[in-house]
């Protein structure tokens, strides 16, 4: 059982170095919401939207407040749009006005974000499905808190081309539609393989349609917490490191444990699933670089860093399904460029290219995360890129993701500012040999052979 000294235990952890719950997520079904007129459409998502959440964000601060444990954000996950829209929605605007209604009852209730404008294409595209990507660019540009993510890839489907390929161009055109804001829309879009239907995280949630009607996931992070552990075994062998991980990781789940079971029975909805990830923020002292550093390294992309990457990815997800039954989502440790302090300055001592962090992906949660690059990158080669994260998703049965910025105007040696959690990013270089006969192929590329396993 857990009981409130667990959570007295943290104390320090919380005060001094930045634990925190990064989110409650409220997963929403809207498969009931469907119509084919799409405005009873739109009131169905609004209405059943905010009934169900409207005390999300109130819950959330009650809880903080009563138990002295930071929760960042409250966010809302919905069913994916192509699915819920198809019956009624003839055109790119047609999406494009859920996606102001998403907007607009996520502001209502007062959630931080809102995901799930979403569709699933990792075999094939309906008419739908490309309605929705196509309609992106504005729904990024017109709204403020819905996120988009499309599914291009599994390890039993092999990976839509067609679709990487569109993504490439779409990911050009969101940036060129929010170029005003240094290309803000493409934070808010992820591509993925291997897409879990329970991830409670920003841009890449959305409601899975195995999951029940509504669902609470908390993602718990705690970079902080585990690079002072670390620091009280400096230089003892790799048995303790793993062991001062894995009972960190332990502790961190437990407080994550505490806040979803008191708000799934005060919001009275079941509990999905703690989401254990190491998700950086700019503040000094909550990177995942810095552990990474504290493991040995003198930088982040120095050699030896994929294998230190690895330890502590493991380490974290063995502590914490010790501390939980229900540990799903992502669970690991992130390495967006942009959010973390000790990745952005690797990249700006040359330590980290875009090459070494692409190795990283192979063994950690996620994949080419809030990576800022020059604004006149062709579209062929981020779906290049695309297609080589999709790639790693695919053959090593782990979810990947790409969220690549192309800041329209800016180029190599200048950065981007995003503010808050989102933070700032040096702009990297890019490859400039083309792969464009290759990604124009199209098409989809064969699952695995290890994939047929029933």
């Amino acid at each position: 059982m857990i009981n409130i000294h667990e959570v007295v235990e943290t104390n320090e952890m919380i005060e001094k170095e930045n634990l925190d719950v990064r989110t409650i997520t409220l997963g929403i079904s809207l498969l009931d919401c469907i119509d084919s007129d799409l405005n009873k459409l739109c009131d169905n998502i609004y209405n059943k939207i905010y009934e169900t959440a409207k005390d999300l964000v109130k819950t959330g601060d009650q809880i903080s407040r009563e138990f002295g444990i930071p929760i960042v954000n409250k966010r809302i996950s919905v069913t994916p749009i192509a699915l819920v829209g198809g019956a009624a929605c003839k055109s790119a605007e047609d999406f494009a006005r859920i996606a102001k209604t998403l907007d607009k009852v996520a502001k209502a209730v007062g959630v931080n974000f809102i995901g799930g404008y979403s569709a699933l294409v990792s075999k094939g595209m309906t008419p739908a499905d490309r309605l929705l990507i196509e309609s992106i660019p504005e729904a990024l540009s017109s709204t403020d808190v819905v996120c988009s993510s499309i599914n291009v890839g599994s390890t039993k489907t092999g990976i839509n081309m067609d679709a990487v390929r569109l993504m490439g161009t779409i990911v050009k055109k969101t940036a060129e539609a929010t170029k005003d804001a240094d290309s803000l829309g493409c934070a808010k879009l992820v591509i993925f393989c291997n897409a879990p239907d329970d991830n409670p995280f920003m841009a890449g949630a959305f409601h899975g349609v195995t999951e029940a009607d509504k669902i609470i996931n908390v993602g718990v992070s705690g970079p902080g917490v585990v690079k002072t552990a670390l620091e009280k075994v400096r230089g003892e062998n790799f048995e303790v490191l793993c062991e001062t991980i894995k009972k960190t990781a332990f502790k961190i789940t437990r407080v994550g444990q505490l806040v979803a079971q008191e708000a799934s029975k005060r919001l009275g909805v079941p509990f999905g699933i703690i989401d254990l990830s190491l998700a950086p923020t700019p503040a000094i002292g909550d990177s995942v670089a810095d552990i990474l550093c504290e493991i040995g390294l003198e930088s982040a992309g120095a050699p030896g860093t994929t294998a230190a990457l690895a330890l502590l990815n493991d380490q974290v997800k063995k502590g914490g399904v010790m501390a939980s039954s229900y540990v799903g989502g992502l669970s690991g440790a992130f390495i967006p460029v942009s959010e973390d302090q000790g990745m952005i300055n690797a990249v700006e001592a040359g330590a980290l290219t875009l090459e070494k962090l692409e190795a990283m992906t192979c063994v950690c949660s996620v994949g080419l995360d809030m990576i800022a690059i020059p604004g006149d990158t062709p579209d062929t080669t981020i779906a290049g890129i695309i297609a080589d994260e999709m790639a790693i998703g695919m053959i090593n049965q782990k979810t990947t993701a790409v969220r690549l910025i192309p800041v329209i105007g800016k180029g190599v040696g200048e950065t981007v500012e995003f503010g808050g959690l989102l933070g700032y990013a040096p702009i990297m270089p890019v490859n400039s040999f083309s792969c464009d006969a290759f990604v124009n192929r199209g098409g989809r590329i064969p699952a695995p052979v290890h994939s047929f396993k029933n």
